[in-house]
Parts: C-alpha cells; sequence; structure tokens
C-alpha cells in the first residue's frame, strides 16, 4: 500500500514535559487504525502533533509521501452532551466544517450547502437537519459532529474517543458508518474499548509514551501487556462496569 504520511524521530509535549518521546512510523493509505494506551499515555497528543496543533519538540510529522495536505484532515475531538447547548442546528455544524480555506469573513455559498445535504444525508441525519444540538441524543450528537469532521472530504480522519456516550444501540451504527467513510479516507481513532473496535479496525498502535504499531485487528492480552497498554473490558448485567486490568 502507499504511504500517505509519516512520522520520524517525533518528541513532544508540553512546557517542556515530555509525553512522546522519539516515535516514528509510517501510515498508510486507507489503514484504519485504532489507537490505544493508557489515561496520560499521549493518545490525544499524538493526535494534535498529526494536526499540526502542537509543534514537535523534536522530529517531524512528514506530509509529502501522500501529497497530504491540512485541509485534506478531519478532525472528531472528545466531546460531551454538555457541548451541544448552543443556539446552532445540523446543518449550521456541518456548514463550519468547510469553513478551513475561507478565513473569519468566509461565506458560505451555494456548492458548499449542497455538498452539507449530502453528508447530512449519508450521516442519516436529514430529518433532523434543521433541529438544535440540545434536542438531539447521544448518538445523533455523535453523527453530526462526524459529520462536520468529513464535510471537508477530507482524506485523513482523526477521532479521539468517537463513542464516549454513544448508547448500544448507536454504537454498531456508527461504526458501519466509519467502515463505508474508510473506503475513501484514512481513520485514526482513539479509544480504551479494544474489544469492541478490534471488530472494525484493521491494525492497532498502542501509545504509552512511546509508538508500538501492531499491523493486525487481532491483538493478544500478551501483546498488549508487552506494550505496556491496559486492556478495557466492558461487563454487562445489572450494573454495567469497565474493568482494568493491571499495566505498568
Amino acid at each position: 500500500m502507499n504511504i500517505l504520511f509519516s512520522i520520524e524521530s517525533v518528541t513532544a509535549g508540553y512546557e517542556q514535559k515530555v509525553v512522546l518521546k522519539d516515535i516514528s512510523m509510517a501510515v498508510e493509505e486507507n489503514d484504519f487504525i485504532g489507537i490505544i494506551g493508557p489515561n496520560g499515555g499521549g493518545k490525544t497528543t499524538l493526535l494534535k502533533v498529526i494536526l499540526g496543533l502542537l509543534k514537535p519538540l523534536s522530529g517531524k510529522i512528514d506530509y509529502t509521501p501522500g501529497s497530504l495536505k491540512m485541509n485534506q484532515i478531519g478532525y472528531m475531538p472528545q466531546v460531551a452532551q454538555g457541548d451541544a447547548f448552543f443556539p446552532v442546528t445540523v446543518e449550521d455544524v456541518v456548514l463550519s466544517g468547510m469553513m478551513y480555506d475561507k478565513g473569519a469573513m468566509g461565506r458560505i455559498g451555494r456548492s458548499e450547502k449542497r455538498h452539507a445535504e449530502e453528508v447530512i444525508e449519508e450521516m442519516g441525519l436529514a430529518p433532523l437537519a434543521h433541529q438544535a444540538l440540545n434536542e438531539l441524543s447521544g448518538g445523533q450528537l455523535q453523527r453530526v459532529y462526524l459529520a462536520r469532521a468529513v464535510s471537508g472530504s477530507p482524506r485523513l480522519l482523526l477521532l479521539d474517543e468517537p463513542a464516549t456516550f454513544v448508547d448500544a444501540s448507536f454504537e454498531a451504527d456508527f461504526y458501519e458508518r466509519l467502515m463505508t467513510l474508510n473506503r475513501r479516507m484514512t481513520i485514526m481513532m482513539v479509544s480504551h474499548d479494544v474489544g469492541t473496535i478490534s471488530t472494525w479496525v484493521k491494525s492497532f498502535v498502542c501509545v504509552n509514551g512511546t509508538v508500538f504499531y501492531h499491523p493486525h485487528s487481532k491483538i493478544t492480552e500478551e501483546d498488549l501487556r508487552m506494550y505496556g497498554c491496559p486492556i478495557q473490558l466492558v461487563t454487562h448485567g445489572d450494573v454495567p462496569h469497565v474493568v482494568l486490568h493491571k499495566h505498568d
């Protein structure tokens, strides 16, 4: 497969506190990578470095192998339902994802509105296009944010724990939509739920101060211990809960 971009000896952190040290990897076109690892291990930091939101302390992100441009990267950050209390509609949010090249005074034209309609339809949101965000369920809201992330027709889609408050009825549908998107874009997705995402992703990256790339979707408990990553099990029943196995 062709390389979309590469990470070359990157060390990154905040106020000289190193979070990621000397990491290197190549990301292939149309891969679907699950990014796992302990809290504080650097998963979100990795996404910020790729996005150009955080400048590496050393090393670089090389976008030239696949001629990747910054406006070809879609990003869905961690969100909470409380973020939805704004007087904006679903259509407004999706249109905002097309403003990258338009600047503060940019205007949305007919072509952007037509494209927004297409994306809203693709995400199954057409009946909700003119509803306010605070009228939506958690699963509907996540699809809106996903629609915004892909409205600019990205070649690379970065997702930071996208299923945070998606209930079971929406979860499979959400991942099915990601599988469809993966046919035309590379996806890198942060998640703690190894068991669930192993059904959908093509490969894994464990981030724990450094990066370990696992080229297959089947990752064992032994692999996780070797990489220093926790294992998350979601236990269902009268009181659903999460079990994190011990890790170094």
